[in-house]
């Protein structure tokens, strides 16, 4: 496997992603783009990057906040992240700019990418979809769920999965309700999966923080990497 940091620009940003791909093989490889959770493009995502990678895909773990940029508590992680959540659009715009410059590398088949994301990446992925971007499917990872109240979503072209743990906090139950409603109405192919006893960041070994909401839960970690194995080959295919 090949790994390396790729720079890149949205106006004025300078930003800074994360490539992984098989080195040995010759041919375009399906690619698979990784949004960050609120702290930023860290450790984690860059991990699991490496071992998406090991599917035979090429994955880039694409960066919102700028080369270097990462919140290292609750109040930093709030306000890197809050000025996405305020204005969609200018979200959209920096995603949008992220995905042309993955569809750059030699090593991954334009006509065959999916994204996926985590807790706010969850959020980013989804609004991939609903921009009508022209994605294979995106996958939200206890992510956020809730449309942008003022921007039209475009036709849904990609297939949409929902990993959500049933007790978490920050996404209850009625908005996973709401969402479902959003994607039926779009007409989109969409699934929710949610586990039962599981908190917010229900795939990260570092979530132990119960009075926030966020804890790793090991059954629901591995019963969600299965599916999304599974959910990626069928987009490919």
């Amino acid at each position: 496997m090949k790994t390396k940091l790729v720079t890149y620009e949205d106006q004025d940003a300078i930003l800074e992603g994360f490539l992984a791909y098989d080195s040995k093989s010759e041919m375009k490889s399906p690619g698979v783009i990784l949004c960050h959770a609120w702290s930023g493009r860290d450790a984690f995502v860059c991990e699991k990057a490496k071992e998406i990678a090991q599917w035979g895909y090429t994955v880039f773990a694409l960066d919102l906040y700028g080369k270097g940029v990462l919140g290292k508590n609750k109040e930093e992680n709030i306000a890197l992240m809050t000025p996405f959540i305020m204005d969609r659009n200018f979200l959209r715009k920096r995603l949008n700019s992220s995905l042309d410059a993955f569809r750059q590398h030699a090593e991954v088949d334009n006509q065959k990418i999916a994204v996926l994301g985590f807790c706010f990446g969850g959020l980013c992925a989804l609004d991939f979809a609903r921009s009508g971007a022209d994605v294979k499917g995106v996958v939200s990872i206890h992510g956020l769920l809730v449309p942008a109240k003022k921007i039209k979503s475009q036709p849904i072209k990609a297939k949409v999965l929902a990993l959500h743990g049933y007790d978490d906090p920050m996404v209850p139950p009625k908005e996973v309700l709401s969402f479902a409603q959003e994607m039926t109405k779009a007409k989109a192919d969409w699934q929710v999966h949610m586990y039962g006893n599981t908190m917010h960041a229900f795939t990260n070994p570092s979530a132990n923080d119960p009075s926030l909401g966020t804890l790793y839960n090991p059954t629901a970690d591995k019963r969600a990497w299965q599916l999304i194995r599974s959910f990626l080959a069928e987009c490919f295919t």
